[in-house]
């Protein structure tokens, strides 16, 4: 069973950055995709960014930028930093980690952008 511990989030300033991560234990298979989504209330969840373990990422429309995706194979953790927040950016942000036998995701953490 894996398992994701995130970390970061919390309230942050129109215009500011947030920077989440993520770690991952417990996988018998490699990790080959790591990511960020997030889910806003009354709102389906929507890509944020992921990357795969060759280094290859994808970001979602809305991003526009602002976001970098990183990765520590190693450490099997991801990293997120986001600027130029918006309250727009208000959401639960959840990891999510994809092995040969599955997806796995994070229980959230709460990022809220005050205007």
């Amino acid at each position: 069973q894996v398992q994701l511990v995130e970390s970061g989030g919390g309230l942050v300033q129109a215009g500011g950055s947030l920077g989440l991560s993520c770690a991952a234990s417990g996988s018998s298979f490699s990790i080959i995709v790591m990511g960020w989504y997030r889910q806003a209330p009354g709102k389906e969840r929507e890509l944020v960014a992921v990357i795969g373990d060759s280094g290859w990422k994808t970001y979602g429309e809305f991003v526009k930028g602002r976001a970098s995706i990183s990765r520590d194979n190693a450490k099997n953790t991801v990293y997120l930093q986001m600027n130029s927040l918006t309250p727009e950016d208000t959401s639960v942000y959840y990891c999510k980690a994809t092995t040969a036998v599955g997806p796995y995701w994070g229980q959230g953490t709460q990022v809220t952008v005050s205007s």
